[in-house]
C-alpha cells in the first residue's frame, strides 16, 4: 500500500484535528503519546514544505530581477 503524501492544508487540519480532540479531553492517556508524535511529525513536515516553497519563491524572484 502507498502513503498518500498529505498537502500543508490536510496536515494542517489534522494537526488542529487532534489539538481539539486534546483540548476537549477526547484521548485517552494511551492514545495521547501516538497523537502527540503525529503532529510532531505533521509540524515537521509543514515546516519542511514552507521551507521548500521560500526556497522555490526567492529562486524565482532572483530570476525576475533584471
Amino acid at each position: 500500500m502507498t502513503k498518500k503524501k498529505l498537502t500543508y492544508n490536510e496536515a494542517v487540519s489534522e494537526i488542529e484535528d487532534i489539538l481539539q480532540q486534546i483540548e476537549n479531553e477526547e484521548l485517552d492517556v494511551d492514545d495521547l503519546s501516538a497523537k502527540v508524535k503525529r503532529v510532531s511529525a505533521l509540524i515537521k513536515s509543514c515546516k519542511d514544505k514552507l521551507h521548500k516553497t521560500e526556497e522555490e519563491v526567492e529562486k524565482i524572484l532572483k530570476e525576475i530581477e533584471p
